[in-house]
């Protein structure tokens, strides 16, 4: 099995950041957005790559504008390394 590009793996955990900032678990999250719960979790641990619509509902399932979530996964993508976990750094300021 190859490696999740980056980008993926940042945005699973943008996405998981976000649901834990809202208090959701991913079966709340996924009743909110119709999208499945195993789904989610595959999203969040980068075994997945949403398609643009399924962005869009994810996005709007965190109450964020999707190019909002975008920026945040964008943010940790530096901080991915190519085994899949974050690198442990000091927080960005």
């Amino acid at each position: 099995m190859s490696a999740s590009p980056a980008f993926q793996v940042a945005l699973g955990l943008a996405v998981k950041a976000r649901r834990n900032e809202l208090e959701l678990t991913q079966e709340q999250l996924a009743n909110d957005t119709e999208l499945h719960q195993r789904w989610i979790s595959n999203v969040e641990t980068g075994k997945r790559n949403p398609s643009y619509a399924s962005l869009r509902r994810l996005a709007a399932g965190l109450s964020l504008p999707t190019a909002d979530l975008i920026a945040r996964a964008e943010q940790l993508e530096p901080d991915v390394t190519v085994t899949n976990k974050p690198k442990l750094t000091a927080a960005r300021h």
